[in-house]
């Protein structure tokens, strides 16, 4: 054991001179190779020592004459040790990342750099390919949106003709240009199924109707028989129509359980229109028939329109339904314009014209004077809706 100031071995005897050294300057004894020397750890851990304060013989005391307790020896790593330590803690992934960066020098920075670099600058200029794709696409994409009207936006070379706003000059009540109707039928009809709520007041009568196909008359091209039932219902129970005068309601029917209805409202061929309303003046016309109980609708017309109406096809067959409705429930007479600009009379003949001299050409003996007066086309019996 090493004990400072020690003197004497275990048995008494002094100890030989050549065995004690100095260790900081003090007077130790040399390492013994007894069970009681110092066992040598590694430098990596703590330093043990066997020291039975029992093995001391009495009398045992240090230079000043007193017994102290043996210290223990601290002694210092070996040199490079930290570094060692340093170094075992890393992991072997770092080490081998710090023996490149040794190896290389500043080729291990230089060389990553301009790999970015390069990936950066083959980014930016596929980045910048791509916006001009993008950019030529988008003004390629605008020149062909849809505009509000539902027509797209054309070159010069392919603007459409200009409109003049009317059509060309016909005869007085001749039909205008248009898609296939029907000629013939078989001359009978077809009750479209269903049924609706009754509208309008019906304060002093409400009038049940049907809606029905002639038999050979083709209804796909504007939309069906279902597309012609729709019309006519949703134009009587517009506030504008009959219903505005509270006398007056409607109220569509079906089926024989319901009773025979006041008036049919029957889409009907060419040529059978004319058994109905006749051919007097040689222009395709619609017509009430008292006798048959049938508001005749000209195909005809419900397909191409009139003149005075301009092309507007659906408000000419809200005029037709209207008009000869009108004569079914209780307006047989005619009108002429009343007021020259204002907007004509429901029960004026417009499919005609909307011109007082025109009709009066057409019926000399009729009740519209030849007086000038030209009106602009009207659908509604109430146009302000009873206003």
């Amino acid at each position: 054991m090493t004990i400072r100031g020690a003197r004497h071995q275990e048995d008494g005897r002094r100890r030989p001179r050549d065995e004690v050294r100095s260790v900081r300057g003090r007077r130790t004894r040399a390492p013994s190779r007894s069970r009681s020397a110092v066992r040598q750890s590694p430098w990596n851990q703590p330093l043990e020592a066997q020291w039975d304060p029992t093995e001391h013989s009495p009398g045992t005391a240090d230079f000043h004459g007193e017994p102290e307790p043996p210290p223990y020896v601290r002694r210092r790593p070996p040199r490079g040790a930290r570094r060692l330590r340093k170094r075992a803690k890393r992991s072997p992934r770092t080490n081998r990342a710090l023996a490149f960066l040794r190896a290389n020098g500043w080729r291990a920075y230089a060389v990553p750099m301009v790999a970015l670099l390069i990936v950066a600058v083959t980014v930016f200029s596929a980045n910048g390919s791509e916006d001009r794709f993008s950019s030529d696409q988008t003004v390629a994409g605008i020149q062909n949106l849809p505009m509000l009207d539902g027509g797209t936006s054309q070159n010069e070379e392919l603007a459409p003709p200009p409109a003049d706003g009317s059509f060309p000059d016909l005869p007085t009540g001749e039909l205008p240009a248009g898609g296939p109707y029907t000629e013939h039928g078989t001359g009978e009809w077809r009750i479209v199924p269903g049924h609706t709520g009754e509208v309008g007041a019906g304060e002093n009568r409400v009038f049940t109707y049907t809606v029905e196909i002639e038999e050979g008359v083709d209804t796909t091209s504007y939309g069906g028989d279902e597309a012609v039932t729709r019309m006519v219902d949703e134009t009587l129970a517009n506030p504008k129509s009959w219903i505005a005068d509270p006398q007056f309601g409607f109220r569509r029917i079906s089926g024989p359980e319901d009773g025979p209805p006041d008036f049919r409202v029957s889409l009907t061929s060419v040529m059978t229109v004319r058994q109905f309303c006749g051919y007097t003046i040689q222009l395709e016309v619609s017509c009430f028939s008292p006798r048959s109980g049938r508001v005749i609708i000209n195909d005809a017309r419900w397909v191409r329109g009139a003149l005075a109406f301009q092309g507007d096809i659906g408000s000419y067959r809200q005029y037709l339904v209207n008009h000869e409705v009108g004569h079914a429930i209780g307006y047989p007479e005619h009108v002429p314009c009343e007021s020259d600009g204002g907007l004509a009379n429901v029960m004026m003949q417009q499919t005609l014209s909307t011109a007082n001299n025109e009709i009066a050409q057409l019926d000399p003996g009729g009740v519209v004077p030849p007086d000038g007066f030209v009106c602009q086309y009207n659908a509604w019996p109430y146009p302000r809706a009873g206003q």
